[in-house]
């Protein structure tokens, strides 16, 4: 029974099977190689991934703010820490992968808000702001506007620190994107006005990568835009985003069960071994009645948090609405720019049509011109011929024929003259 305890707690890997004879039938199996060595890291078919991390336990930077002293450092903390900490799935955190790519997201959990706005990808907790460090200029800027915005608070705000940083992950998307928008604006006028003047393959290449990029910018704003709607139409999610108040609710409930335990941490270091007097201890009734009254405080307490929590909801709307706004009128400005481009590649197809019906009308006149010049082929070939007839012998009846024929090819000329330019009748 010992040596079967020892098998058992010993490590998979490194348990010892009993070996199977080498025949025709039963070949032998390869030994499995051990973790650390090089060919561990091999996959099946000599497939060699040298930089591959197991279970993503590989460290990322992330730059932490502190709600309470508006401290700024940067950590390097694994995405298991990460999830022990923020008390996040494996699925959140991967949307702040930077090698993943992910539309806008705001997520609203227990313990923390996860978002992905643009350049901003971070953790909201109510202590502290854990933002995935990056090279851009933005996320060094949050860090440091949300930094001055903590020190600078002015008197009377109350409004809890989740929401500070989510509204100014909020500011920085839509100011990135509202001046892509009016960039793309300056470049595009221009260019659109130019391609209607001289319509070149230049000219509607560059046009042709630029609506490419308005649609690819249309639809990251969209998205945005989509995801603050969301959270406005949705109470539940808005009051999940209010970690603040959950955060007091959990401690005043964890106090509360210690003291309804006659938990009292200044008499935790008396000594045990003295006689607890049978006088001094709580009767059955006044546990009974203490137990009551907790009941009755967390009633009122929580009632008390609703209504606190239906005025930040309030409050998170507002700060929702006003950025809806911006967002929003961002995506007219980019919705007007892509119905100028319609109207521009509307115009242009009108001129290549009116050039085309040019092209289609010269080419009737100039077959018009061919059938009049063949009447007359027609004539000289009839008077040409090596036959006689009593036309031949009339005086002049070559000169009267070809008079007859010019008079009849020019009023045919005339009437498709006439037809082609005063009645429009044009084939598109």
């Amino acid at each position: 029974m010992a040596a079967a305890s020892d098998s058992v707690k010993q490590p998979l890997l490194h348990r010892t099977y009993p070996s199977h004879a080498a025949s025709a039938s039963s070949p032998s199996l390869p030994s499995a190689p051990l973790p650390g060595s090089a060919a561990g890291r091999r996959f099946p078919g000599g497939l060699d991934v040298p930089n591959l991390k197991k279970r993503g336990g590989g460290t990322r930077s992330w730059i932490r703010v502190e709600a309470a002293t508006a401290s700024v450092q940067t950590l390097e903390i694994d995405k298991a820490t990460m999830m022990r900490r923020c008390e996040l799935p494996a699925r959140d955190l991967r949307l702040l992968d930077p090698l993943f790519v992910y539309p806008s997201t705001i997520l609203g959990r227990e313990r923390a808000i996860v978002v992905n706005l643009e350049q901003i990808r971070c953790v909201i907790t109510a202590d502290e702001v854990l933002l995935l460090n990056s090279l851009d200029s933005y996320v060094l800027q949050y860090a440091a506007e949300l930094q001055r915005r903590l020190l600078q608070r002015a008197e009377g705000d109350e409004l809890p620190f989740e929401f500070r940083a989510l509204e100014l992950a909020l500011e920085a998307a839509c100011s990135f994107l509202d001046a892509q928008a009016a960039e793309l604006e300056i470049e595009a006028y221009p260019l659109l006005d130019e391609l209607t003047s001289k319509i070149s393959t230049l000219n509607l290449e560059r046009v042709r990568r630029l609506k490419s990029r308005l649609v690819a910018l249309t639809r990251r704003v969209q998205k945005v835009r989509d995801e603050i709607e969301q959270l406005m139409d949705d109470d539940g999610d808005m009051a999940e985003m209010y970690l603040t108040e959950k955060k007091l609710r959990m401690e005043s409930s964890f106090y509360g069960e210690q003291s309804l335990l006659g938990f009292n941490p200044a008499a935790a270091g008396a000594s045990v071994s003295a006689p607890v007097s049978p006088v001094s201890s709580p009767t059955e009734s006044r546990k009974l009645e203490k137990a009551f009254s907790l009941c009755r405080s967390r009633h009122d307490s929580v009632k008390s948090s609703d209504n606190t929590a239906t005025e930040h909801i309030q409050e998170l709307e507002m700060l929702l609405e006003a950025y809806f706004v911006v967002i929003d009128s961002t995506l007219n400005k980019l919705t007007s720019l892509k119905e100028y481009i319609d109207d521009t590649e509307d115009f242009i197809n009108i001129q290549l049509d009116n050039v085309r019906n040019q092209l289609i009308q010269f080419e009737l006149l100039l077959t018009t011109a061919t059938f009049v010049v063949a009447i007359f082929g027609v004539v000289a070939g009839i008077f040409g011929m090596n036959f006689e007839t009593s036309v031949f012998s009339i005086q002049n009846a070559f000169q009267w024929v070809l008079v007859i024929t010019g008079v009849v090819g020019a009023l045919i000329f005339c009437f498709f003259l006439w037809f082609f330019k005063y009645k429009r009748l044009m084939p598109l």
